[in-house]
């Protein structure tokens, strides 16, 4: 059995830097031609000339052989004024504007505390750059399993009735809750983990713990997981494909205070297909891999074609990571399609 789908892309991904891309730029562009690029790095993206910089490194690590065009975002700290983000509107390798609340993730202390940051919002809104989120509070009083449901109720819904023209993506989106705020809000997109697809919190913390698993937005109840996989499979144009791929050494992983992030990229479309196939759906993969992202940012849609083939492939332990090396998911063990 063979499934030909146009050449997907990836709307969320972690390439990190330096020596970090060899691997993970060769890794993503086996699959995806286009992703966006996170700009959470030490120092943080804030600069169009930054972002070129850095897709100019990406791109010196792209095989021969090999196509990828990276699509770069800028990192929303509370300087980023309208004047830079009409400067990124108008650049041609600029997509989005990434939103971390202060706190909630990896490299994310640069991010913001509050929204208080309406003249650059409003730019937004009247150029039509994407603000791309990470939809969690952070106040340490709130259960960590709540976070996602509570920022669409204290931050995101109000911010949809202050600028409703303001386009957004809700990342990794992790609960019922953000699926059905997504339908309720047609002019945002979100963007679907295949990790949030094949696992819940039970398969990261019953048994013992799986730090390999631990990712942020954490894994929820396998309640939230199915609402997820029926969003994915639905063919709603809202919802499509992003990775969270993100990379962290071994020795980051499983430490007494374990880095969050796994590290998908090298056999993410083979898990989607994996996950669509057991829900009798693979008839809607392109449609969530490979075109709703394209349409929803206003792309042209990918001319290329990729090939899955129904035979078992086995995914690697692990990975070189600079002098490192990283922990894949599901490595070590078969996944039920290969890449032709």
């Amino acid at each position: 059995m063979q499934l030909t789908l146009t050449r997907p892309d990836d709307w969320h991904l972690h390439l990190r830097d330096g020596a970090a891309l060899a691997t993970t730029v060769p890794d993503t562009a086996r699959s995806f031609y286009r992703a966006i690029v996170m700009p959470n790095l030490k120092p943080p993206v804030v600069t169009v000339d930054a972002a070129i910089a850095y897709r100019d490194r990406i791109l010196a690590a792209v095989p021969n052989g090999m196509t990828f065009d990276p699509l770069m975002t800028l990192y929303l700290t509370p300087d980023l004024g309208p004047e830079i983000i009409k400067e990124a509107a108008s650049s041609e390798h600029v997509y989005g504007v990434k939103l971390y609340p202060q706190g909630a993730t990896t490299n994310s202390d640069a991010g913001v505390a509050s929204l208080d940051l309406m003249p650059t919002l409003e730019a937004m809104a009247d150029t039509g750059l994407p603000l791309l989120i990470h939809g969690e509070v952070t106040d340490r009083s709130i259960d960590i399993f709540d976070r996602e449901a509570v920022f669409l109720d204290r931050t995101l819904g109000p911010l949809m009735q202050r600028l409703p023209n303001l386009r957004v993506v809700l990342e990794h989106i992790t609960t019922k809750d953000s699926v059905d705020f997504v339908k309720a809000n047609p002019g945002i997109g979100a963007t679907i983990t295949v990790h949030h697809l094949m696992y819940d919190r039970n398969d990261m913390l019953a048994g013992g713990i799986r730090p390999h698993l631990y990712c942020l937005p954490i894994l929820k109840r396998s309640l939230h997981r199915d609402a997820l996989i029926d969003a994915a499979t639905s063919g709603c144009p809202q919802f499509f494909l992003g990775t969270d791929s993100a990379p962290h050494a071994i020795d980051d992983k499983e430490s007494d205070c374990g880095c969050a992030g796994c590290y998908t990229a090298p056999f993410a479309l083979e898990l989607y297909a994996e996950v669509f196939e057991a829900q009798g759906k693979l008839d809607q993969l392109e449609a969530f891999a490979s075109l709703n992202g394209a349409d929803f940012y206003g792309l042209a849609r990918n001319t290329e074609t990729i090939t899955l083939e129904r035979t078992e492939s086995l995914i690697p332990l692990t990975r070189p990571l600079g002098n490192k090396e990283v922990r894949l998911l599901r490595g070590g063990e078969t996944v039920a399609w290969s890449l032709a």
